[in-house]
């Protein structure tokens, strides 16, 4: 059974669209990919946040994320 997949924003429980893949460079190496889920809704918000932070490396929708993302 595959679970559910759900948004990484604080308190919403909606279905995940987006994998918003990233890595803080003072804690990870280059290759290292971390993820945060996003709904529709959330997915701007979420990639601000990261944006503003230089940690976005890309979005993808959940169904392109691999096993190593994460």
């Amino acid at each position: 059974m595959t679970p559910e997949l759900l948004c990484s924003a604080k308190g919403c429980r909606q279905h995940a669209t987006t994998g918003l893949r990233w890595n803080n460079p003072r804690l990870h190496d280059a290759d290292r990919r971390k993820v945060w889920l996003a709904c529709d809704e959330h997915v701007g918000s979420l990639s601000d946040f990261l944006s503003m932070r230089g940690f976005l490396r890309d979005a993808v929708p959940v169904g392109e994320l691999e096993p190593a993302d994460g």
